[in-house]
């Protein structure tokens, strides 16, 4: 194996690079200050859309798609070092039109949609010039097991109608559409059952209850609680075929746990940095806080845990690239317990050795530690990943 990134990787790596450090890094706090000034908490600030602009012209645009025809091109592997560049500002992701959801629910439309939906959907979600959803999670039931979901869905003529309870719909402040999964058949076998469908959100039926407020926070597209009520949607807009939903979810979950750990890995080299330039400078008790033991076992411990991550991930992306998705599964799990809670790890060491400038919002730590803390649930929970974990583990000896 080799992890070594292609030339056309190194080329868009230094491109990122120099993009993030020239327009993004230096007008995060320019960004937030707006967001926070705005009446509308889900608005987008007229600089970050101007710095999107600015991406988009220099073809640094839709690089998490490796379908050609669509997107960059670029392989998981290739992809990975780039999304972490991303990973190191709240506002990387976004910047360069690669921001969840809209990532997953482009690929399942390249993947999985019909000519006319990909016309309708994905042409202009991958123009930047619409935003997207998706609306899986409900409050009633373990998100952890998506067999017991409870929104159904039925067919009326040429019709679909949707009934039920979503919540955590990211995105959908500002969305043009939704991919809803919803129970076409609760009598089927346990992963037959759901279907997915495009609902664009200003179907008469769809209704935004709230953004579901996320450790104080609503912003950006939020994660909003959403109520289809008799939502009727046609025939034509059903992805796949009926049943088909939970084989969809998994084909979009495989690159999007990729993103979301290379984005983490991202987040704790910067906030690494912080770490050590504040060590490196911060006196107390006579000396540097760098020479002190115990914030040289943070530094040494955090340094290590990183590497280890991104090797595990690159293994991951090497092998979903070489092998598939579905051979690739248990990496892919693996990473997704091991990034986070390396991320975790890494942000809370950097919080104690900044301090009181640690729980600030003068640094973007605390933000990093807000956002971060929810990868642990998202696209499955830390037990969930390690339980199957353990049954492929068990089952090679049995």
């Amino acid at each position: 194996m080799n992890f070594e990134p292609s030339d056309k990787c190194k080329a868009v790596m230094e491109q990122v690079d120099r993009f993030m450090h020239e327009y993004v890094l230096p007008n995060e706090k320019a960004i937030h200050d707006w967001t926070e000034a705005s009446p509308d908490p889900h608005a987008e600030a007229p600089l970050m859309k101007e710095i999107r602009g600015k991406a988009k012209a220099l073809g640094l645009w839709n690089l998490f798609l490796p379908d050609p025809e669509y997107g960059a091109g670029l392989s998981n592997l290739d992809y990975a070092p780039l999304c972490e560049l991303m990973g190191r500002s709240a506002y990387g992701a976004r910047a360069f039109n690669c921001q969840a959801p809209d990532t997953g629910n482009a690929e399942i439309l390249a993947e999985f949609g019909s000519a006319e939906q990909k016309k309708k959907w994905l042409v202009p979600l991958l123009e930047g010039e619409i935003r997207s959803c998706f609306s899986m999670t409900e409050p009633e039931v373990s998100g952890a097991d998506p067999t017991g979901l409870r929104t159904r869905v039925r067919r009326d003529g040429d019709e679909y109608v949707i009934d039920g309870h979503k919540w955590f719909t990211s995105g959908a402040y500002g969305a043009a559409f939704a991919i809803v999964m919803a129970v076409n058949d609760p009598d089927a076998p346990m992963h037959e059952r759901a279907t997915m469908l495009i609902v664009p959100t200003d179907t008469p039926g769809f209704r935004l209850a709230r953004a579901v407020s996320v450790m104080g926070h609503v912003g950006g597209g939020g994660h909003a609680e959403v109520y289809y009520e008799n939502c009727r949607v046609p025939v034509a807009n059903r992805l796949g075929p009926e049943g088909a939903g939970f084989l969809i979810a998994q084909a979009r979950l495989g690159p999007g746990r990729i993103h979301h750990c290379m984005r983490a890995i991202g987040v704790a080299e910067r906030a690494f940095e912080i770490m050590c330039r504040h060590a490196n400078t911060r006196k107390a008790f006579g000396s540097t806080l760098g020479e002190k033991q115990f914030v040289q076992d943070w530094i040494a411990t955090s340094r290590m845990e990183i590497d280890q991550a991104r090797l595990l991930t690159m293994y991951a992306a090497w092998k979903m690239d070489t092998y598939g998705k579905k051979v690739a599964r248990q990496e892919i799990s693996m990473i997704k317990v091991v990034a986070p809670n390396m991320v975790m790890n890494v942000l809370d060491r950097a919080i104690q050795c900044l301090g009181a400038l640690g729980v600030s919002d003068d640094t973007p730590v605390a933000a990093f530690w807000r956002h971060s803390r929810a990868l642990r649930l998202a696209d499955g929970p830390d037990e969930v990943h390690k339980m199957v974990i353990a049954r492929r583990e068990l089952h090679r000896f049995a």
